[in-house]
């Protein structure tokens, strides 16, 4: 067996994500996406969703990069003066590392994450995270129990890979990053299964300014040889739009494009591999 997971990530930012998600979901390029509950566009996502009954919703668990759902003063620890995250990764682990960030207010704001999607009438198949942050020891086992209290009994295991599925991105930068990661996963790993959860076999995807593009889809089928792979995708319909909004130089166009082309899709039916979403596994 052979299935393919295509998830679009920071599904709720904003309207032209939004619209490469539903417009990938009719194309048939993908069926899961993780939706932001803090984001302003969250019930335009929603509405996407409830239209899209074989789109799998996840929880893309925020604690960078935006807005809480919860009020500042009831997490001060995770918030800038401005009421804001913290901007990215690399301040958040300096201050969790540090201390300074506390682990009752992760829960509960965490736990509004999740309600908030609950709430909107979604089922989610599975929880993520914006910048794999829920991959941080302290962290992982914490986001275990809120998904479960809730029922949702899947989850990224967010690995050091990328570009080909068992190839390492080069530099020396990315390497560190990825074997601090690879270290992670494999201990999280040995959490989802002793905790009765589900992940994919493999995690793919392209950072540091690369996307996800068709060559990479059609090796992919190339080289997947069992098991279950998810691709993390950021799909966009305006690059010049969405970087501005997002801060990030990133092909959004391309990742729309390179899992909505026909011939991609047809060599991974050729090679057996099935699109599916979370709620498959």
């Amino acid at each position: 067996m052979k299935q393919l997971i295509v998830n679009a990530d920071d599904f709720g930012r904003h309207p032209l994500i939004n619209q490469a998600v539903a417009q990938a979901v009719e194309q048939k390029g993908l069926l899961s996406a993780s939706i932001m509950a803090g984001k302003e566009y969250f019930n335009e996502a929603v509405a996407i969703a409830k239209a899209c009954p074989q789109l799998g919703i996840g929880v893309h668990l925020t604690l960078v990069d935006g807005r809480p759902v919860l009020s500042a003063e009831a997490i001060p620890s995770l918030v800038a003066e401005n009421g804001d995250f913290w901007p990215d990764h690399g301040v958040f682990v300096k201050r969790f590392v540090q201390g300074k960030i506390s682990l009752r207010e992760i829960q509960k704001e965490l736990a509004a994450q999740m309600d908030k999607v609950l709430s909107a009438g979604l089922h989610p198949t599975h929880v993520d995270s914006h910048q794999h942050l829920h991959m941080l020891p302290g962290i992982f086992p914490l986001v275990l129990s809120l998904a479960a209290e809730r029922g949702i009994k899947r989850v990224r295991i967010s690995r050091g890979i990328y570009g080909n599925p068992f190839t390492p991105w080069p530099g020396m930068g990315d390497l560190i990053g990825k074997f601090g990661l690879e270290a992670l996963a494999c201990r999280n790993r040995w959490l989802v299964q002793k905790r009765g959860f589900v992940c994919p076999d493999n995690f793919v995807g392209q950072v540091a300014g690369g996307a996800v593009s068709a060559e990479f889809m059609l090796d992919l089928a190339e080289k997947l040889v069992r098991g279950t792979v998810e691709v993390m995708l950021h799909p966009g319909l305006d690059n010049d739009v969405l970087a501005k909004e997002t801060g990030w130089q990133h092909d959004y166009e391309g990742e729309y494009r390179a899992v909505c082309q026909p011939f991609v899709q047809d060599a991974l039916a050729e090679k057996g591999i099935e699109l599916v979403n979370f709620g498959d596994l």
